[in-house]
Formats: C-alpha cells, sequence, structure tokens
C-alpha cells in the first residue's frame, strides 16, 4: 500500500546494417525478432499467470492454538518442509497460510492462495525483517516497521488519520507493519488474527488476515485479470503487480505447485 520498490529498466537492443551487407542484416533481423519474441514471453510469465498454490494445499491439525498463535493450526511438518523449501520464515508462513484458510471458509469463491499473501509479504517487509526488526514467536514485529511519512516528498500526502496512535505520527501517515497498513486502510480492515481480542497491524496474524479480506472483498481472485485487480488495488502499481506474480509463482514452484 505504498510505492513500488522498484522499478526495473528494460534494456532496447538496436542494430544498424548497411545496404551492401544485405544478407547480413536480414540475418540479424531475424535473430532481433527471436530475442524480442522470447522477452515478450518472459514478461507474460510475470504479468498473465495466476499463482497456482491453492489454501487448499495447507495441512492443518485438529484442535485450536493458543492465544500467541495463528488460529488455525498449522501441521508442523507442513510448515517445516514448506518454509524450508520457500525460505519464509515459519512463524510468517504460519499467519499467511492461517489467513488464506480463514478465507477459503468466509469467501470460498475468492480462490486466494497463500503465496500469494506471502509474496506481499515478502515485497513490502521481507516478512517481517525490514531494517532490524523481526518477527518474535508470537508474532510481532520487534521494532514496529514504519514506512517513509507520507507527506508528499516522493510520496503521496496523507495527513494524519490516527493520531499517532499506531504509527507514532501526529503529521503525517505511514505505512506500518509486516504488510504495510496505512492508518486509515487499517480502519476499516482490520482484523483478529490470533484471536487475542485486538486487531494490531503489526502483529503478523492480524496482518494478514487484513491483508487477505482486502484482497478479496471484490470477489474471485482465479483468473489472471481478477487476480491483477486484487493486487493492483493493495499497490496501484503494475510494476508491483509484476514483482508480486512473479514472486508467488516462485513460492508456488516451490513446493511443485
Amino acid at each position: 500500500m505504498h510505492p513500488p520498490l522498484e522499478v526495473r529498466p528494460v534494456s532496447r537492443l538496436a542494430s544498424v546494417a548497411s545496404v551492401v551487407s544485405g544478407l547480413a542484416a536480414l540475418a540479424l533481423l531475424a535473430v532481433t525478432v527471436v530475442v524480442a519474441v522470447q522477452l515478450l514471453r518472459v514478461e507474460a510469465v510475470a504479468t498473465g499467470d495466476v499463482p497456482v498454490v491453492s489454501s487448499a494445499d495447507v495441512v492443518t491439525t485438529t484442535g485450536a492454538s493458543t492465544a500467541s498463535g495463528p488460529v488455525r493450526g498449522i501441521d508442523p511438518a507442513w510448515l517445516a518442509s514448506t518454509a524450508a523449501a520457500t525460505g519464509i520464515p515459519p512463524r510468517a508462513l504460519a499467519a499467511y497460510a492461517s489467513a488464506s484458510l480463514v478465507a477459503a471458509d468466509e469467501s470460498p469463491q475468492c480462490g486466494l492462495g497463500w503465496n500469494t499473501v506471502a509474496a506481499i509479504g515478502a515485497i513490502e517487509t521481507g516478512h517481517g525483517t525490514h531494517g532490524d526488526s523481526a518477527i518474535d514467536p508470537d508474532g510481532w514485529a520487534r521494532p514496529a516497521i514504519l514506512g517513509p511519512r507520507l507527506d508528499g516528498q516522493g510520496f503521496a500526502a496523507i495527513r494524519d488519520t490516527d493520531g499517532g496512535l499506531l504509527d507514532g505520527d501526529t503529521t503525517w501517515d505511514r505505512a506500518v507493519g509486516p504488510l504495510q497498513f496505512i492508518p486509515s486502510t487499517w480502519a476499516r480492515w482490520g482484523a483478529d488474527g490470533n484471536g487475542d481480542g485486538v486487531a494490531d497491524p503489526h502483529q503478523i496474524d492480524d496482518a494478514a488476515l487484513a491483508a487477505v479480506r482486502y484482497l478479496c472483498h471484490g470477489g474471485s481472485t482465479t483468473t489472471p485479470a481478477e487476480w491483477r485487480r486484487a493486487v493492483f488495488s493493495y499497490n496501484h502499481s503494475d510494476a508491483y503487480v509484476d514483482q508480486v506474480a512473479a514472486r508467488a509463482n516462485t513460492y508456488a514452484g516451490a513446493v511443485g505447485g
């Protein structure tokens, strides 16, 4: 929910051929066309393919979880193997998987996989590890992760909406927490993912559940256009959507999706 972290420029090849070397020019043109087609195919993977891992691939245990963990109990063997395959910290992965399971119950038509939430978490804050922060066993980002002041200097200008309650700034808003919610967005979509009775964007279970509900509120995400529309609503940047798609597909591939 902030400007994309980076926009990667695409280099362009140019070739000059003389009239005298006509045959060589035609050969070079053929190679250039092949390269151009290959570049277009690579871009299509980033912009057109919907991540394929669904919430049904999460293995759960029976029984309720404790207040200090996700609402859903995630099978330890699934968690360990998936974390090892993807490189996602287990505590963050548990939050993403749990949130996707809740969404599957609340909005079965949505079809959003855990890997999409994980991809957003990776791009936003490195799964809560931005700067010197880390996710503790109870799911809290410590120290708190705060985005830049939204004061119009390189970012949108958003005056304070929460009295500094979430971001410590009484003049301008700042995106907060592992999934970088703007306070005004959290005021509408805040969720209690760990069942402690409090919705807090600095707690990863809460943030992951809020993100999934936000992404699913428009309906299905099971076609490329629907999926891109949902992620674009989270951050209005096509480059950001491409980054999320690429990372989500990487996670899917790592677990055989």
